[in-house]
């Protein structure tokens, strides 16, 4: 009997990577699949805040994308490891903060480590030829398969017959037939492909994944870097960077302003990290203070918040400050009005 091969595919939760996964499955290899968790991922944590997001789906698209392939998936936590790769890419970053083409290479590697110890044979992604301005080039392909030391256990089966015969196909273990050879930016080939396997419900392509690809998330992250003078975060920096309306009026503190119910409660979670304030007299937001704020700064973040409330048209609005401590006071101000909000406060 010949012995069944098996494959481990890198699962995003998106379009390609289901096909990739799925395109080697009907060639009888055994698949399961591996998702990174880096923290930066978009699904998910921002859909289950806010109220104008409810609609969207709030499942995770790559334990999803398994569930439609039957296959297992092997979720793996490289929050801290992932650190260097942002703080110090070695190819750059790319239009944001992305270092795209350092972490496919890291993801790969980490997936070299993951077959060798599980005695598996080859690593599938969903990666196409000029998909991708960064990461997904013709000339960085042989650079992610040789950094990552790979080499030819990576198999892209979406593009396969546009590059080199990969170990397993030589092999005999994959039919190179059987592989495509989508490029560029269209994603018509993957829809008929995908309407070709029955797949109707998949995630939508839009831009990718991770927030580190997203401008506004970049001038945040850069601007937690500069207050903080080194570039580092933790899991809670990477989540309050996601919600509310950050501004900074000083360097030596920001205030993060709820835009909506649902991230006021998200917020609530944080009151014993920040000084926090929030409307008593009128309706409103509650916010957050991230820094180290003098009483003068902390009566400006009133202001701010009585701004963005009920009373904003107030003589005064009532507000209640409270300390990491959980010590509360009152305090009254004159909400700010927005022309003396400097357009260089907001992030």
């Amino acid at each position: 009997m010949t012995e069944q091969r098996k494959a481990v595919a890198l699962i995003s939760g998106g379009l390609d990577s289901l096909l990739a996964a799925k395109v080697i499955q009907e060639q009888g290899i055994h698949v399961e699949g591996i998702n990174f968790y880096t923290g930066f991922c978009v699904e998910g944590h921002t859909h289950a805040i806010r109220k104008k997001d409810q609609k969207k789906s709030k499942r995770n698209n790559a334990l999803w994308v398994a569930e439609q392939l039957g296959i297992k998936l092997h979720i793996v936590d490289i929050v801290e490891e992932y650190k260097d790769i942002v703080f110090n890419p070695k190819h750059g970053y790319g239009a944001n903060l992305n270092p795209c083409l350092d972490c496919k290479i890291f993801m790969v590697s980490k997936a070299l480590e993951w077959i060798r110890k599980k005695d598996f044979d080859f690593i599938i992604t969903g990666e196409v030829i000029g998909q991708r301005p960064m990461s997904q080039r013709k000339e960085t392909m042989p650079v992610v398969s040789g950094e990552s030391g790979a080499e030819d256990l990576l198999l892209r089966p979406l593009c396969g017959k546009n590059l080199p015969q990969t170990l397993p196909e030589r092999e005999g273990w994959v039919e190179r037939g059987g592989l495509y050879d989508f490029s560029g930016r269209s994603r018509k080939p993957q829809m008929a492909l995908a309407a070709k396997f029955g797949f109707e419900d998949y995630a939508q392509p839009a831009g990718g994944c991770c927030f580190l690809t997203d401008a506004q998330y970049s001038v945040k992250l850069a601007d937690l870097w500069r207050a903080r003078g080194s570039k580092q975060y933790e899991m809670d920096d990477i989540m309050l960077l996601k919600v509310g309306r950050h501004l900074r009026p000083a360097p030596h503190y920001k205030v993060i302003i709820a835009r909506e119910e649902g991230e006021g409660n998200f917020l609530q979670g944080y009151r014993k990290q920040f000084v926090s304030i929030k409307t008593i007299s009128h309706a409103g937001p509650l916010a957050l203070i991230d820094g180290e704020p003098t009483a003068a700064d902390i009566e400006l973040a009133a202001r701010l918040v009585a701004r963005y409330s009920q009373g904003r048209d107030a003589d005064l609005v009532e507000l209640e400050v409270m300390d990491r401590e959980g010590t509360s006071y009152p305090l009254k101000v004159e909400p700010i009005k927005p022309h003396e909000i400097p357009q260089e406060w907001h992030i």
